[in-house]
């Protein structure tokens, strides 16, 4: 049996011989189009003896080779073969087999991936960016309706791919997850009106056959919650933003990540959720993951005493922020405790106060974040002096408008002081007060063999959380959110977290950020010609900085002739 390729030789210099190296494979000798590439050799000849490629086009526009287009092609390269690496294209592929949908689906959501790594925009951008502006291997043409399908059955397989990628992570990483990171953000939308409101179970989601009429009336003739609801909301609802856009309706989002930064998985939930027991669903959510045994970092939003009974079934473990300015019983006494600190990793101080016998407390002080919340508190100090000078020579009605106004700056608030007179005073025991809490904070956890600056730097990694959060937003653009239907928008977050995935890879193992890998990548192109004999794509050459990415990641360069094609274009 005999194959027809395409070879040159190339020069080994350890072995100090040429060797053939093959750059394109026709096939069986006998199955061929023997006529077809005699006129591709033809055609390349024409183009090799000619002095430029402008002097065959002179001609007949029939005759010789015709340059078509060139598309960047290096960045998608490297997260395509990222994607490969970590079985998604397998996983995603086997979760199809269970469905009439074409094969073709995985490629669709690389390609939405890819674009929110590479060019963020919206989904019928996204495919006119992969018809016309970038190389996706594997995937020619694509409509927007084949996108929002993709995006329809990736919501289906959700928690199937989510746990088959972070094993396969796990396993490609060598991933240590004895710590893992949960936070929340949130996540506005330019819209005036919030969703109607739906029946909804204790995860958010709307309960089977939810609409804004359904349920029953009760005795009052108020809604009666259907079987498995708990509440009833619009999933883009007003609430406490993050972004400081209480005015706009929002949704919630969770991640949690390893104390490597890499996102292991993302939830979302209705705009009004409360922080304090999302951390419970999410720990019944991977609880089925084959982790080893876990311990939470959270931030102060889910300390309370439900959560932290939740975390220790199963003699799971926790690290939990403590508002020191709750004025709770366990901030009280472990702020009165004396003690000296032990410095530690990280400029940051640590000492361990007895106040239980079932948890551990750890007060964290930093002295660079003293010295930024001193700065701060003298900044607001001279504005509220500025404000409340001369206020005792406003009439009484003058003097409640401006204390009104103070009242909405909380900075501000916290060091007013009002008289029985109701003149307005700076509060020196305030200001005496909150020097005391400059760069610290308290941390509260049961795990008995963690060592105080294990606690305190191990809390301090949450700040990887906030990292993922900022790249989402700055370099995935989360937001804007071109979807006003649940599901997309649910369906775009977790598109976001697979970006996510892959570009925090890809800066774990080169040691650079996103930004400049891209920059580089993004340079390497591939060029289409073509001709009677056919068409065919080549790159370009690589440069050293290219090279050195692509080691740096294990990922092969892409080959110099990327496709060879017999038959002619129109």
């Amino acid at each position: 049996m005999s194959y027809l390729q395409l070879a040159h030789n190339q020069w080994d210099p350890v072995a100090k011989t040429s060797k053939m190296k093959v750059l394109y494979n026709f096939g069986r000798v006998e199955q061929v189009d023997r006529g077809g590439i005699e006129r591709l050799i033809a055609s390349l000849s024409k183009l090799v003896d000619s002095p430029t490629l402008a002097a065959d086009q002179d001609g007949d526009a029939g005759e010789g080779l015709s340059f078509l287009e060139s598309r960047p092609l290096g960045g998608a390269w490297a997260l395509d073969a990222l994607w490969r690496r970590l079985g998604i294209d397998k996983t995603t592929r086997s979760l199809l087999g269970r469905t009439r949908r074409d094969a073709v689906v995985e490629r669709v959501l690389f390609a939405l991936v890819a674009n929110r790594a590479l060019a963020p925009s919206s989904k019928l951008a996204a495919a006119g960016w992969v018809n016309h502006d970038v190389h996706i291997p594997g995937l020619g043409q694509v409509s927007d309706d084949a996108c929002y399908r993709a995006m329809d059955w990736l919501l289906e397989v959700e928690a199937d791919l989510a746990k088959k990628v972070y094993a396969s992570t796990a396993d490609l990483l060598n991933l240590e997850v004895d710590l893992l990171f949960f936070d929340t953000t949130s996540t506005y939308f330019e819209t005036e009106t919030a969703d109607a409101p739906l029946w909804r179970d204790q995860t958010g989601r709307p309960v089977p056959g939810a609409t804004p009429e359904s349920g029953e009336q009760d005795a009052e003739g108020g809604a009666q919650a259907p079987a498995g609801a708990v509440k009833q909301t619009g999933f883009r609802a007003y609430g406490k933003s993050k972004d400081h856009r209480d005015d706009l309706p929002q949704v919630v989002i969770g991640m949690a990540v390893t104390r490597t930064g890499i996102p292991v998985r993302v939830w979302s939930w209705p705009g009004n959720t409360s922080d304090s027991a999302l951390i419970r669903q999410v720990k019944d959510d991977m609880r089925d993951w084959n982790l080893s045994r876990i311990v939470w970092v959270a931030d102060r939003g889910f300390t309370s005493a439900e959560n932290r009974r939740y975390l220790q079934r199963a003699g799971g473990g926790y690290i939990l922020g403590e508002k020191l300015r709750s004025g709770s019983a366990e901030a009280t006494a472990a702020l009165g405790r004396p003690g000296r600190y032990q410095d530690v990793a990280g400029n940051l101080r640590v000492k361990e106060v007895r106040i239980s016998e079932h948890e551990r407390f750890v007060i964290a002080h930093n002295p660079e974040a003293a010295d930024r919340d001193a700065t701060i508190r003298d900044q607001l100090l001279e504005h509220l002096h500025g404000l409340v000078a001369g206020s005792d020579q406003l009439s009484v009605t003058k003097r409640a408008e401006l204390r009104g106004v103070i009242s909405t700056k909380p900075g501000l608030n916290r060091y007013l002081r009002v008289t029985a007179g109701g003149l307005l005073r700076v509060d020196a025991k305030a200001i005496a007060a909150e020097a005391k809490l400059d760069g610290k904070y308290l941390l509260r956890s049961n795990e008995p063999h963690l060592s105080a600056e294990d606690m305190a730097l191990g809390y301090k990694q949450l700040l990887e959380v906030e990292r993922g959060w900022r790249d989402m937003k700055q370099i995935l653009d989360l937001r804007p959110v071109h979807h006003r239907l649940e599901d997309r928008i649910r369906a775009h977050v977790v598109l976001c977290w697979l970006a996510l995935l892959l570009i925090r890879i890809i800066e774990t193992t080169t040691g650079d950020t996103w930004n400049n890998v891209r920059r580089e990548l993004q340079r390497l192109a591939v060029g289409t010609f073509t001709g009677p004999a056919g068409t065919y794509r080549q790159t370009t050459a690589p440069t050293p900085a290219q090279r050195t990415i692509l080691e740096r990641l294990h990922i092969d360069p892409p080959p110099r002739i990327l496709q060879l094609g017999t038959q002619p274009t129109d």
